[in-house]
Parts: structure tokens; C-alpha cells; sequence
């Protein structure tokens, strides 16, 4: 066994600015950096190692994602195997939405060579900023959209909802529009739910410094009718708050004037 060794970091959402110090000395000590991201991040990493290696070129419009995920892990992986410590750096959060990088992690470990993820900021962490959403106070309940509908996942109109990716349901590969048959279909599941009026938020978090945060609010009935981009969140508000326990919260010892 050779020394390799592998570390995934991520590079926020805000490019640049919000990468973790850990995760810049990670890229830093690295023999190989290997990124997934934008083109102001891919330059900067450029800056730091000349020979970062861009992982888009295994993307192809005409093949599944999944394809990619599994040639991006092969690469990451045949770097590690000739002993070198490797620096995988992606979009946002490494560990949200990614099957690369767990992927990559899993397999290394198997074949005995330490690997390890740093955390990021993630979109939906711009989202309870952007929003005003305290996820410790009344829970958050999230999904990628489209496993959410073909899975018929529980939920509880009580819980703010968040799905991930609600402009790409149902679409395997790249494509550069929202897929408005998939949104059409999650409208059809969550209004007999939360009504067709019920106001929902359309969110997609800024990527550049002099950006602003895409925070569109309609009708649930009608998102399709918003802008909106493949990569963008549903924020579902709750319909209601769910009531008490008040018999269990005695015997907790807390008062109903507790109970905001």
C-alpha cells in the first residue's frame, strides 16, 4: 500500500468568499486537485495548484448523471492509487447532493487509504439566511424533488418543506431548462395538500458577490408560470402548527405559556 490519501472540501456557494480556512489549507498541502466547479473558483484554484485538473470534461449532455458521478470517482480514485494526496473540491456543500464524493470516500477507505470530507456551505444554509428560516424551531423536512415523488415520501404539512432541485424532476442528464412536465406533476401531489393558493418560495442563492439571492413567491398552482432554474429550491411554508401534547408537556414540566 502507498501513501495516497484523499480529502473533499467544498467551495461554498458565494464564489470563493465562503471557502472554510480548512478546506483552503486542504487544497493547499494537496499533491492533486481535482474540482467540480464554477469558472471564478476553477481560476482561483488555478492560482494555487497550475495543475488542478477540472472534472467537467467527463460530463456528456447525452449520457446520465450517474455515468459522470462514476468517472469522476475513477478519476479522483486513480490519483489516490498512485499515492498522492488528493484534494477533490466541489460546488457548495461536498456532501449535499453529490455522489461523487461519497462515493469516491467509500471506495478509498475500502482499499485502506484514509480519506475524509470538510463541510461546506451548502444552498440550503443560504436559504435559512436568505429566508429567515430557524430550522431548530418548528424542524425542517427535506428532499431532492424528484426522489420525493417517486419514492411517495411521508411528510408533514406542519414542517417547512424544502425540495432541492425542483427544476430538474425527472431529468437524468444535463439538460438547460426546468423540466415544467416534472413541476406540473408536484403541483398535482402537494395541492391537495397545502391548496393550490398556498404561497410557497421559489429560491436559487447567489453565486457572486454583487448578486442578490432569486426569491420568487407565488401560489403553489402556479410555479411553473415563475423563473425558475433547473438547480432551484422549493421552500414550502407550513400550513398550520401542529398542536401540542399538552398531557406530555406537564409531565415534562413545561407550561403551556411555554409552548410559543
Amino acid at each position: 500500500m502507498n501513501g495516497g490519501s484523499l480529502t473533499v472540501v467544498g467551495s461554498g456557494i458565494l464564489v470563493v468568499a465562503q471557502v472554510t480556512r480548512e478546506a483552503r489549507l486542504a487544497i493547499e498541502q494537496a499533491d492533486k486537485v481535482l474540482y467540480a466547479a464554477d469558472p471564478v473558483t476553477a481560476r482561483w484554484l488555478h492560482r494555487l495548484h497550475p495543475d488542478a485538473e477540472s472534472l467537467d470534461w467527463l460530463a456528456d449532455t447525452g449520457q446520465a448523471r450517474i455515468v459522470t458521478y462514476r468517472k469522476s470517482v475513477e478519476r479522483i480514485l486513480a490519483e489516490v492509487r498512485l499515492g498522492r494526496h488528493v484534494c477533490a473540491v466541489y460546488y457548495g456543500h461536498p456532501g449535499v447532493l453529490v455522489y461523487a464524493t461519497h462515493e469516491a470516500i467509500r471506495q478509498a477507505r475500502r482499499e485502506g487509504y484514509p480519506a475524509r470530507m470538510l463541510a461546506g456551505i451548502s444552498a440550503e444554509d443560504c436559504l435559512f439566511a436568505d429566508l429567515g428560516l430557524d430550522p431548530g424551531r418548528c424542524g425542517r423536512q427535506g428532499f431532492e424533488a424528484t426522489d420525493f415523488l417517486v419514492r411517495n415520501r411521508i411528510f408533514d404539512p406542519t414542517v417547512p418543506l424544502v425540495l432541492w432541485q425542483v427544476g430538474s424532476i425527472g431529468e437524468l442528464g444535463y439538460e438547460p431548462a426546468a423540466n415544467l412536465a416534472g413541476l406540473a406533476v408536484l403541483v398535482e401531489t402537494l395541492a391537495p395538500v397545502y391548496g393550490a393558493d398556498h404561497r410557497v418560495c421559489l429560491y436559487l442563492a447567489a453565486q457572486f458577490p454583487v448578486c442578490r439571492p432569486e426569491i420568487t413567491r407565488v401560489p403553489l398552482g402556479r410555479i411553473a408560470e415563475a423563473p425558475i432554474n433547473p438547480y432551484s429550491t422549493l421552500y414550502v411554508p407550513p400550513r398550520g402548527r401542529a398542536a401540542p401534547d399538552l398531557d406530555l408537556a406537564r409531565r415534562l414540566g413545561i407550561g403551556p405559556e411555554c409552548l410559543l
